[in-house]
């Protein structure tokens, strides 16, 4: 694992998912985000040491939180009892970092997982923290902001599934995963679209609306990337490397996307974010 997707994955363990789940409703995700630095220190320790049993209970401490956090998707849904593609957006969000936490147990303890190489597992601990559980979540606050209108519903709908077609890829094949990659660059494109037409304006203030309109913006850029790379892997055309994916793809996702987004909906909503848990992520 480079240091650069060290550096990454702990942005989303220490500043991600605290920030995305104080934007989520539910009585058992206070506790949960109290508790969250300590989960997100073992894992960050774990990222740092050699691959070997030390590191793997570092890990293991973490994926424990990541699975607590993923028991709330389907408390939610018994509590809720909605379908609305907003809610498939939260219960996404919910759900995807315990798939990070266990590909972070498997790549560090060396073990190849379904097979995968340890590079991917490496990767795929990013991926769930971003296009996991930031895309989806935000997919569900801009749906929200929206009114719940068709585009907004469709880019709460698209990221969960091209989440959820790129996983099964690895399972299946290249052609897979990009079928995957083109749902999912399409739910982010709506969501880029969507928050720079219809959100950014009402935006309380200049930081605000710059936030916005930056994670609006990089949107452009960093999931042609994805496609590319998805394209090349399919069918053998030129593409970029996993180590330049990295520094651009996923690097921009990470501060120019969910780090601002997630910012910005702080700033939207800040008396929700003094009281620790912000009712803001439940769009009928």
């Amino acid at each position: 694992m480079t240091v650069l997707v060290q550096l990454i994955v702990m942005l989303g363990m220490f500043v991600v998912i605290p920030l995305g789940v104080s934007l989520i409703d539910g009585p058992g995700l206070v506790r949960i985000r109290q508790i969250w630095p300590l989960a997100a220190v073992a894992g960050s320790v774990a990222l740092w040491l050699p691959r070997g049993p030390v590191a793997t209970g570092c890990a293991a401490g973490y994926a424990a939180a990541t699975l607590v956090l993923a028991v709330q998707a389907p408390r939610r849904l018994a509590r809720n009892r909605s379908f609305a593609p907003s809610e498939i957006a939260v219960l996404t969000a919910l759900a995807t970092p315990a798939v990070a936490g266990l590909a972070l147990v498997a790549e560090r303890a060396g073990h190849r997982l379904f097979g995968f190489d340890l590079d991917i597992l490496a990767l795929t601990v990013p991926h769930f923290h971003f296009a996991g559980f930031a895309a989806a979540l935000i997919a569900g606050l801009v749906c929200r902001a929206t009114g719940g209108g068709r585009a907004g519903r469709l880019a709460a709908l698209s990221i969960p599934v091209g989440t959820l077609l790129v996983l099964a890829g690895y399972f299946i094949d290249d052609w897979a995963e990009l079928a995957g990659a083109l749902v999912l660059t399409t739910g982010m494109w709506l969501v880029g679209l969507l928050t720079w037409r219809d959100i950014r304006a009402t935006g309380p203030d200049r930081i605000t609306r710059a936030l916005l309109g930056c994670s609006a913006v990089v949107l452009v850029a960093t999931m042609l990337l994805a496609l590319s790379w998805a394209l090349g892997e399919a069918t053998g055309l030129p593409h970029p490397s996993l180590a330049w994916m990295a520094a651009t793809h996923g690097l921009g996702n990470a501060l120019g996307f969910a780090l601002c987004a997630l910012l910005a909906q702080r700033r939207r909503h800040p008396a929700a974010w003094r009281a620790g848990a912000g009712a803001v992520a439940g769009c009928a």
